[in-house]
């Protein structure tokens, strides 16, 4: 039990249909119980709002977000992008990555997400690190309001010591996208090794197309050992989803059994899969049913928020929801729970839930049903971190559908 005394969010709407009192005893749910009954604090009254866990975003580049515009890039696909991005990394500076990434981390927190797991670029140039301090930076300004883990990501060619060092600066992953080098399966054993050696985690972009090298079954094999508590995951895997059956199942085995985390992304991926098939353009994202059906556990992110490798999103876990469903054939509920209790498993972060002992991760948003807020997103909700409100956000609206017709609506004319 905390010290501090309990506090109350009145009047949820539960996933049941039930409405209900949340008692929270500091960062966790202590009691479920009826409406107007729960003994402490008030810290919201949600009127009504339907309660969910907490967005979560486990795959994120909010370094990159919002430079469409400034670079301005073609439409095009992965290899494009990134030439695009590359191109421009000249110009990035500590503070602008800065205010950019806050911006991004805000949006997402102001629509119900209270973790993310960010992808930092280490940069060309004589400072290679300024992207990493800049993040470092914001991942410790904003530790009150919501989780960020951050993730090295090195250019093709990296040498170890540059990684180690980003590792130094306050980066909490190895990361990287060894389906690019040269050597795919020697960089997956490089980049092991690396983590193996500093204690941590891992989180690879891997296997980001349609067709070329398949690294997820050599990562699999080598984290089958690792500590249970060590973080695994391997973000993308499309190339899954282009897969033959009787290809697919081994990997499919091997992924549930090591343990490693899968993000799809399929905001980033719709986009950036595809450009070469005009007739039958293929989805572009991992073989979801056929992971899940197979025990892995499989999560969802926004992965980027207009940048060169997406034009568009809103930094919503409900807008990534959508897309599950419709181009992933997702169920309503599982899609949500994939874009929240699955991110945060990813994560290693303790499981959030309207229920005793649940970490109190909360969005509660202005609808009757999981599909409804799905469907319509509405942009009123209330976003509860460590049992906290860190959020609110509320819509005024006002039709007017009464009016006295003109002469050009219906009157005469003289």
């Amino acid at each position: 039990m905390s010290l501090a005394s309990p506090r109350v969010l009145r009047n949820a709407l539960l996933r049941d249909g039930e409405l209900r009192d949340v008692v929270l005893d500091g960062a966790t749910v202590a009691a479920v119980v009826a409406p107007g009954t729960g003994q402490g604090e008030l810290e919201a009254d949600l009127e009504g709002r339907l309660l969910l866990t907490a967005g979560s975003d486990a795959h994120a580049h909010l370094d990159k977000a919002y430079t469409w515009d400034a670079i301005n890039p073609p439409f095009g696909d992965l290899l494009g992008a990134i030439k695009a991005f590359h191109d421009f990394q000249e110009h990035l500076t500590t503070e602008d990555t800065y205010a950019r990434a806050r911006r991004a981390a805000l949006r997402l927190l102001a629509n119900g997400t209270t973790a993310v797991r960010s992808h930092v670029n280490i940069l060309p140039g004589e400072d290679p690190f300024r992207g990493v301090d800049a993040m470092v930076k914001l991942r410790d300004e904003l530790a009150h309001v919501m989780d960020i883990q951050l993730v090295a990501l090195p250019p093709i060619g990296t040498p170890d010591a540059i990684i180690e060092e980003s590792l130094d600066r306050g980066l909490d992953l190895v990361g990287g996208a060894p389906h690019l080098e040269p050597d795919a399966l020697g960089d997956v054993r490089r980049l092991l090794a690396l983590a193996e050696r500093r204690g941590v985690g891992v989180d690879l972009h891997t296997d980001e197309g349609l067709d070329g090298p398949v690294t997820l079954g050599e990562f699999a094999q080598l984290v089958a050992e690792w500590p249970a508590d060590r973080i695994r995951t391997a973000g993308h895997c499309v190339r899954l989803g282009t897969m033959e059956p009787a290809d697919l199942a081994p990997i499919v085995e091997a992924v549930a059994a090591s343990g490693i985390g899968i993000v799809t992304n399929p905001i980033t991926n719709l986009y950036l899969q595809g450009w070469e098939h005009p007739v039958a353009t293929p989805r572009g994202l991992t073989a979801i049913e056929a992971l899940r059906k197979g025990g892995a556990l499989v999560s969802a992110g926004a992965d980027n928020v207009r940048d060169p490798f997406n034009p568009i999103g809103r930094s919503d876990a409900f807008e990534t929801a959508a897309l599950l469903v419709s181009a992933g054939h997702v169920p309503l509920d599982e899609a949500w729970d994939m874009c929240s209790s699955a991110g945060r498993a990813v994560m290693g972060l303790p499981a959030a839930d309207v229920t005793p002992g649940g970490a109190a991760e909360f969005v509660a948003i202005a609808s009757t049903n999981v599909g409804e807020a799905i469907a319509e997103a509405p942009a009123d909700r209330v976003v509860i971190h460590r049992g906290r409100v860190v959020a609110t956000t509320t819509v005024a609206q006002e039709l007017r559908l009464a009016h006295s017709p003109s002469p050009l609506q219906g009157g005469t004319h003289a």
